[in-house]
């Protein structure tokens, strides 16, 4: 096979677990990926935070690491840029210096992306060039760029999916081994599902970043991490798992956007949810991921694999880069960010969803009652109620609502709080997926 003659030079920027992988698929796959393109990519340099340590099991030419990430994006001999550096600083410099520098770039950075995605797409639309970040959410899935240009002639009105692994994998453990939470983290983190400092991924930081992202592509409307509705589940436990699988369903960490109402605002929320064992999601096991798509014509798509790790992230990252590339040597680009909708973000407050509530209560004659009147009063409408007896005295209470919004939910609860026969509110899990 002839390798065609132009030449497009690429600036990595970074050298992790990801960046390492991007680089070797580019060596090991070069011919093909040559064939595919029409050019030939050559790495210009790799930007590394850190000169001095030994990246000998990467099989990079020594000679093209840098520590001057601002020059290697400024050379005039790079054509593209691949960020995987993450964070927010100095990657969006570095980003918008390359744009400026007419580099197309391809990034698989969600935190940046949920905090600045706007300013990055008007600096690229400026400059003209690509911004490609397939990799961003939901490792080697091919999600953003169907919901971009695959299904841009339809009108999505819901995306629904399990978009963090560790958090999938650790409810996945509670569920099916019957494990705690604290020590199915354990476990996740001796799997390297988890990071030493899990904040990310238990308290929804990472999710709510995709869910930003995928919002915004959806709806065509701006949407940034601060606009989302953000839950973790540190607070999910066995009972939680055991009461769902008595009602027939699983506890999932859910990343939710879908329009509003007529379809003039959105909402964006990250929380536990209890989903039927029926429903498409309740199956993810493991550390996988799984996005599950509601649109007009196509209908109920769902979208399923490997969400996180070097070789998955870097297959993503390698088809934006043949795409960019391909655009590069035809002298397009494709499609940018879409706004035109300019939708608001609703509020948590006024989210219409349905609540599993399980109350301590004393076990005497008028307890339901008192309860069930505490739910009319904020005219949130009671569908199932189980009782167990605990104790001499006590009973556990569980109750599933019919849907109202969340402010009158979580008044509900409020209110459950402070009557003298509810001893305790014990948990409070939303009700998803019906």
């Amino acid at each position: 096979m002839s390798t065609p003659g132009p030449v497009l030079r690429v600036a990595l920027l970074g050298c992790g677990v990801v960046g390492s992988e991007v680089a070797r698929q580019l060596n090991d796959h070069s011919t093909d990926l040559a064939a595919r393109i029409g050019a030939r990519l050559e790495l210009a340099g790799v930007a590394v935070r850190r000169l001095d340590r030994d990246r000998s099991d990467t099989g990079i030419d020594p000679s093209l690491f840098t520590a001057d990430a601002a020059g290697l994006v400024a050379r005039d001999d790079v054509d593209l840029v691949i960020e995987v550096v993450g964070g927010i600083e100095p990657a969006r410099s570095l980003i918008l210096t390359a744009m400026e520098r007419g580099k197309s770039v391809v990034t698989a950075n969600k935190a940046l992306l949920a905090d600045d995605g706007y300013a990055l797409h008007t600096a690229a639309d400026k400059h003209g060039v690509d911004l490609y970040y397939e990799a961003a959410v939901a490792g080697a899935i091919p999600l953003l760029r169907p919901l971009r240009e695959s299904l841009a002639g339809d009108h999505i009105t819901r995306v629904l999916g399990i978009v963090n692994g560790t958090t999938n994998y650790i409810l996945d453990q509670m569920d099916s081994q019957g494990t705690g939470f604290a020590e199915a983290l354990e476990e996740a983190q001796a799997l390297g599902y988890a990071e030493a400092d899990p904040t990310a991924d238990v308290d929804g930081f990472d999710a709510a970043a995709k869910a930003a992202i995928l919002a915004g592509i959806a709806f065509h409307s701006p949407v940034s991490a601060a606009d989302v509705h953000r839950e973790g589940i540190s607070d999910v436990t066995t009972a939680d798992v055991a009461s769902a699988k008595a009602m027939g369903a699983v506890v999932k960490l859910l990343a939710i956007c879908e329009l509003t109402g007529d379809g003039s605002t959105v909402g964006v929320r990250v929380h536990p949810a209890m989903i039927p064992r029926s429903h498409p999601l309740a199956g993810v096991r493991g550390a996988y991921n799984a996005v599950f798509v509601e649109a007009a014509a196509a209908g109920q798509l769902m979208f399923y694999g490997p969400g996180a790790g070097g070789a998955p992230t870097a297959s993503a990252v390698l088809g934006d880069v043949v795409t960019v590339a391909r655009h590069r040597v035809g002298g397009v680009t494709g499609p940018g960010g879409s706004w035109y909708a300019d939708r608001p973000v609703r509020s948590m407050g006024q989210t219409v969803t349905r609540y599993h509530i399980s109350l301590d209560v004393d076990d005497r004659p008028g307890v339901l009652a008192a309860v069930a009147t505490e739910f009319a009063r904020h005219d949130v409408s009671i569908e199932t109620v189980r009782q167990r007896t605990e104790g001499p005295d006590g009973a556990d209470l569980v109750i599933v609502t019919h849907q109202a919004t969340d402010e009158a939910l979580t008044a509900t609860v409020n209110g459950l709080s402070q009557l003298d026969t509810v001893r305790e509110v014990m948990s409070v899990m939303r009700v998803e997926g019906e």
